[in-house]
């Protein structure tokens, strides 16, 4: 979740020529839920802390270190937390105009969101229209955003991970564990993809990092292969001219699932593509959209 502001400068301009350009920032709430692991990773910078609801009601507003604005300050690397939520755990995710306003401050603000939200066995709808029925009336101090996301959990048979050496016979390990395990999950269609996508990812986790390489799948609503490695770098799509012998392995990924990305882990990164489960008709690419890089 992001927030932009501007602040303009308080010194006195006499000529629209002469002003000093507007700062402008952004606030921003970063979080990456894993249902395998039930860990919730989050970043923020400037934004207000997220409110977390237990299965059980109980409310509590995690302690992340704050971070300057996006835009503002020297560019330091922002702190991550993370955090082991429970299946069921409700995330709330919202702007300062929400719980701020001209004759209260943040704190008891926070206090009333985390008591409308206290309520584990109604809708998210329903704990929105809460929220807004607990809120009318205040003069907001300024906008006014919400968002609500609850916890699912993925089974142990959904999910395939492996931890490989960093060395070339991986990738071909790589490619024959990940067709098995398709197998054994009855999408022999996406068998020919996925080692292709294996292929690649194993093969740029082998060249550029020095650590262990770790690949995992994951059948949900769609197909996901993920690689971690120990390079910190973010992957960049690369267009090879035709003379060139490296440069084609992401956009190859990039053709053949219907999104990919990356983002990054400690200790490193983990280079991501998604597949549709039903695979589709031969000779058609995929989407090819871009994911997210954090």
């Amino acid at each position: 979740m992001t927030r932009s502001s501007g602040w303009p400068s308080k010194t006195p301009t006499p000529r629209v020529a002469d002003q000093t350009p507007t700062v402008v920032g952004a606030t921003c709430l970063y979080a990456v839920y894993d249902p395998a692991t039930h860990r919730c990773t989050m970043a923020r910078a400037g934004h207000p802390p997220p409110a977390i609801i237990d299965p059980q009601g109980r409310v509590t507003f995690p302690d992340l270190p704050t971070g300057s604005p996006l835009g503002i300050g020297l560019g330091i690397p922002f702190e991550a937390v993370e955090l082991e939520l429970p299946e069921g755990s409700l995330l709330a995710l919202y702007t300062d105009g929400l719980i701020e306003t001209r004759h209260d401050d943040i704190h008891a603000g926070m206090r009333r969101l985390g008591t409308a939200l206290a309520q584990p066995g109604r809708s998210l709808e329903d704990l929105c229209t809460q929220v807004t029925q607990t809120f009318l009336g205040q003069a907001p101090s300024d906008d006014i955003t919400l968002l609500l996301a609850r916890t699912h959990a993925l089974s142990p048979t959904q999910v395939a991970s492996w931890t490989l050496p960093n060395d070339q016979s991986t990738v071909r390990r790589a490619r024959h564990m990940a067709a098995h395990q398709l197998s054994e999950w009855g999408l022999e269609s996406l068998q020919d993809r996925t080692q292709l996508i294996v292929s690649e990812l194993v093969t740029n986790a082998v060249r550029h990092s020095t650590g262990p390489i770790g690949l995992r799948l994951i059948q949900h609503q769609v197909l996901t292969c993920e690689v971690f490695d120990t390079d910190a770098g973010s992957p960049r799509l690369r267009h090879a001219r035709a003379v060139d012998e490296n440069g084609r392995g992401l956009f190859l990924v990039a053709q053949l699932s219907r999104r990919w990305g990356a983002r990054s882990e400690s200790g490193g990164k983990v280079v991501w593509a998604e597949q549709d489960l039903h695979a589709p008709a031969p000779g058609t690419p995929g989407r090819g959209r871009r994911g997210t890089v954090a």
